[in-house]
């Protein structure tokens, strides 16, 4: 059967601040706000037999504090398991604090758990000092680099407590939880190794940011790990979830559920082929990464959107590179330059 070329949204109502949604049986639908430009993020409440748990947690700020404690008031009953899809701010952020509500445990990937930790320990590879380096050698400017590095460990600010300990889950897990069998799906790319989980019986994917309806994932390259392929990984990635039901209710981190995962697939990789193709037609004269902003970005980014789009270029400059595409020329002391391979 071919997949629908749009896709179909049939939730109409967005849930209210401090309220949870049901949106498949023992499955309930929580929103709540970022304060960034991408203004809101969707967590996710699973019936555990007499307990709850919960798959995401928020930013870690005091009003999602207030809102949680709305929504698990109006539960009244205790959390047992926290599941974190990957390591950013807007998904792990509460988790600690969440945990000790009930001594509830995390559950999560290896992958996810060590680089929350690497960057809120600003370990080697994962610091700011090394990210800034990073950025200067692919030609972003001084000005830009300076407010970077002054923003600090903005990460911490988002998790102000990281969990210690955590039950590691790995691809093709199948976890129980209440009355329904989830499946681990492991992707690449957008983070280590971010989790989804599947209910086969439901017909539900908590996708997380792997899959998003109207957004393209953030796609970089860590200092840690330069000359890496995240976006080849991404892709790969999307080829392997687009096997499930087109029926599908996907749950996605980021807009509102939706079914079409097939259509949605397509969309992203004709989106991320039509960025390659202008990276190679602007790349006849050699450029840096920071000299392509533009032509991935062509509108005005604040400090945090810098942060991202430069990961996101040199991750398309290094795919580029691995497809034999592109060329890279220079060195990090002199500055890395990316040219076409005819």
């Amino acid at each position: 059967m071919n997949a629908p070329k749009e896709l179909h949204y049939p939730v109409a109502d967005l849930p209210e601040p401090g309220t949870a949604v049901e949106i498949a049986p023992g499955v309930r639908w929580i929103r709540m706000p970022l304060p960034f430009a991408l203004d809101h993020i969707n967590l996710w409440l699973l019936d555990d037999d007499d307990e709850l748990a919960i798959v995401d947690t928020g930013f870690g700020l005091d009003p999602i504090k207030v809102q949680w404690n709305a929504v698990l008031d109006l539960e009244n009953r205790p959390v047992s398991r926290v599941f974190v899809t990957h390591h950013h701010p807007d998904h792990l952020g509460l988790a600690s604090w969440l945990m000790e509500h009930d001594n509830a445990t995390l559950h999560t990937t290896l992958g996810e758990f060590l680089a929350g930790h690497a960057i809120w320990h600003q370990l080697p590879g994962y610091s700011v000092a090394d990210m800034v380096a990073q950025f200067r050698a692919h030609g972003l400017d001084r000005e830009r680099l300076d407010a970077l590095a002054e923003r600090g460990n903005a990460y911490r600010r988002g998790i102000p407590e990281i969990p210690s300990s955590y039950h590691r889950l790995f691809d093709g897990d199948r976890v129980r939880i209440g009355a329904h069998e989830w499946e681990v799906i492991v992707g690449y790319g957008h983070a280590p190794e971010h989790m989804s989980l599947y209910s086969e019986a439901l017909g539900v994917l908590i996708s997380g940011d792997m899959l998003l309806p109207r957004i393209s994932t953030n796609i970089s390259v860590y200092a840690a790990t330069p000359e890496d392929d995240p976006l080849g990984w991404f892709l790969d990635s999307l080829r392997r979830i687009s096997h499930l039901p087109d029926t599908t209710l996907v749950l996605p981190s980021h807009g509102r559920p939706f079914k079409g995962i097939r259509a949605r697939v397509e969309q992203l990789i004709a989106h991320h082929r039509e960025r390659c193709d202008a990276l190679v037609a602007a790349c006849a004269e050699p450029q840096s990464a920071a000299d392509l902003l533009s032509t991935l970005f062509p509108r005005e980014l604040d400090t945090h959107q810098v942060m991202f789009a430069m990961g996101e270029a040199i991750a398309h400059l290094n795919h580029l590179v691995k497809l034999g595409e592109l060329r890279r020329v220079g060195s990090a002391a002199d500055g890395f330059r990316f040219t076409t391979t005819s």
